[in-house]
């Protein structure tokens, strides 16, 4: 039997099932949402389900499905799904399941647009969210914002404002709370900008736009969740099997979790009570932190180790963790070079190690599959845009050299030596098995190769200003610390150095 309503109404579920009661179904829309993708019902879905459940926000969504018409999966379900939440949690391993009831309806932009613009009269519609990739959030001047539907989600939301001003003739109190979700630094304050310059290309009259600005709160926010989506079939077979009924729509997620919302307005705080149910919602006037804190702790320790783990012979991040020589080695990174170089005034030195801990977990899960050349994708701008600010922090702060950044570099120059070059694309070879070299710049890494001396490579590239916008060999000391890994890595093995020297 699939999930549905009757088996809410009948109770039907293990016992260790996080399930709804059934007067949820009678709870008010409040909320629009453009995108039907995994990191929405994993994460901001997630956060409403849970407060219905404890009859705090008391509200349902109302999804858009932008691409395609086909809305029969969910129909089939009565729109219920099982979020799989499974992880480690304090070096743990966590699993829970969660029947996720937050969504009321899910319907097609291009079948039923005019059944989502009424909803712009609705006095109960106040949030909406989105997640329609970085994409989504461009600036498309020739869309029409009268066509059925507008082709690009700003216009799309463009029309749903200006129906509803025009339906409560420009009322302060039927503004929306605007949240996307989009990976864009900014993001609500680019959203805004577009649906503004929209409004203006389209003549829309001045009240209009008075409105838009000062009755709407487009909120930045950071959303940071891993949601891989479907469980593997044998995974979903055994689920299905202990619950008692099978789910086309599961998800699987890692129990960490954090919506970051920035907005000054008290009105928009109480509004999106959710945030009572669940510490890792947070509302405030400025989430900066939020976005240091994954950005050096999350994503720079993947950057300093991805190649480091790599020629280990590690494909896995699970598996390198497991590795209790990498282990370490990665522990130190965060905590002894990385967490004191973002710590101060807006970051106390508790708030990194406890997210550094986090984030020691979330990279122990067993049960995602994060591989490491995945990470390597365009791997040098990862470093000049999250790494580097580090290595020159730390040096400016300590005025030493960071031991563990210094390994990471060298064994991201011995990463990028290229071996062969077919169709336009850069190989590399380690552990007797090729790799694409995914970066805009390997032609710049191939160069250095076959026309340097190999005592002069490191020097060569840390100095490419290209590459980081600035020399870093210039930082005393920082080159000759790469330049001992980078010597040590090629007479003596990465697990054996990683092992000798942290």
């Amino acid at each position: 039997m699939k999930l549905n309503k009757r088996l809410i109404f009948e109770e039907a579920f293990p016992f260790h099932f996080s399930a709804p009661n059934a007067s949820i179904f009678n709870l008010p829309e409040k909320v629009l949402q453009f995108g039907t993708g995994v990191l929405l019902r994993g994460l901001p879905d997630y956060y409403i389900d849970k407060a219905n459940k404890q009859n705090v926000f008391n509200g349902r969504v109302v999804v858009v499905k932008s691409t395609g018409s086909n809305v029969n999966a969910f129909a089939q379900q009565d729109n219920l799904y099982t979020q799989c939440i499974k992880g480690v949690v304090n070096g743990e391993k966590s699993e829970a399941y969660n029947i996720n009831a937050s969504i009321s309806k899910v319907l097609s932009a291009g079948d039923s647009w005019n059944e989502i613009l009424q909803y712009a009269a609705s006095p109960d519609m106040q949030v909406i969210i989105s997640n329609t990739t970085e994409i989504g959030i461009e600036l498309k001047a020739d869309d029409d914002i009268f066509a059925l539907p507008p082709q690009t989600f700003p216009a799309k939301l463009l029309a749903f404002l200006y129906k509803r001003f025009q339906i409560f003739n420009g009322s302060s109190m039927s503004g929306m709370i605007i949240i996307p979700t989009e990976l864009i630094v900014e993001n609500g304050n680019r959203l805004k900008e577009i649906v503004l310059q929209l409004a203006a290309i389209n003549l829309l009259d001045n009240s209009f736009i008075q409105w838009l600005q000062h009755c709407n709160d487009f909120c930045n926010s950071l959303v940071d969740r891993i949601v891989p989506g479907a469980l593997k079939k044998p995974e979903q077979e055994f689920f299905e099997q202990q619950a008692g009924y099978t789910d086309a729509l599961s998800i699987m997620s890692e129990p960490y979790s954090l919506w970051a919302i920035e907005t000054t307005s008290q009105k928009t705080k109480s509004i999106l009570s959710f945030h009572q149910t669940d510490e890792t919602v947070i509302i405030t006037a400025d989430i900066d932190k939020y976005r240091e804190l994954k950005l050096r702790l999350l994503n720079a320790t993947h950057t300093f180790c991805c190649a480091l783990a790599y020629l280990s012979g590690f494909n896995l991040v699970n598996e390198a963790m497991q590795d209790n020589v990498f282990n370490h080695y990665i522990n130190q990174l965060m905590k002894e070079e990385i967490v004191p170089c973002i710590t101060g005034e807006k970051i106390t030195t508790s708030e990194a190690m406890s997210f550094a801990s986090q984030v020691i977990d979330r990279f122990s899960n067993p049960f995602i599959e994060h591989r490491w050349l995945s990470i390597s994708l365009n791997y040098s701008a990862k470093i000049k845009m999250r790494c580097e600010p580090l290595i020159c922090s730390y040096a400016e702060k300590n005025n030493t050299v960071p031991k563990c950044m210094s390994a990471g570099i060298a064994a991201f120059i011995l990463f990028m030596k290229p071996i062969q070059l077919s169709e336009g694309v850069f190989y590399a070879e380690a552990n007797n098995s090729k790799y694409k070299l995914d970066d805009n710049n390997a032609a710049i890494f191939n160069e250095v190769w076959i026309h340097t001396p190999i005592k002069n490579i490191v020097h060569k590239i840390l100095s490419n200003e290209i590459l980081w916008g600035n020399d870093l060999s210039s930082i005393p000391d920082f080159a000759a610390s790469v330049e001992y890994f980078f010597q040590q890595f090629r007479e003596n093995g990465f697990k054996n150095v990683i092992a000798g020297s942290f």
